[in-house]
This record gives C-alpha cells, structure tokens and sequence, in this order.
C-alpha cells in the first residue's frame, strides 16, 4: 500500500468527518470507497461511449427495433 498526501477544503473536511461519524467509518475508508466508485463510474461511462458509438456506426434497423416492441409493454398482474 502507497501512502499520499491530499489537500482538501476545510469545509469539504468537514462534511467528510460528520458523514464518517454518523457511518462509523475512518476518512482513509470514506475515501478509499470514493476513490473506487469513481473509477467504477469512469469505467462504465466509458463503456457507455463505446456502446454509443457503435450504434452510431451501426444503428439498428427498424425491424431489429420492431422485434422488441412487445417486451416494452407491461401487462397488469
């Protein structure tokens, strides 16, 4: 494990250490948690991009779309 240094707003530490209280929880995990959602969120806005660029380069034909039509509509139990 790598040990680093951070500045951070005394207003934001603040926050950090009333929402660190109230979970029961250290800073060094609030932020390691922070830290691992953020990539969890870069990567899936990178898929997302990929995923629109292709449909961009290849967009569905309208038959492809019709297929599905039936499973948009929900039925009342």
């Amino acid at each position: 494990m790598t040990t680093i240094q951070l500045s951070i707003d005394e207003s934001l530490l603040t926050e950090v250490d009333r929402i660190t209280q109230s979970l029961a929880m250290t800073r060094v995990d609030f932020f390691r948690q922070g830290l691992k959602l953020a990539l969890q969120k870069y990567e899936i806005k990178l898929l997302e991009k990929q995923h629109e660029e292709s449909y961009a380069r290849l967009p569905m034909l309208p038959e492809e779309i019709d297929e599905w039509e039936s499973e948009r509509v929900w039925e009342e139990p």
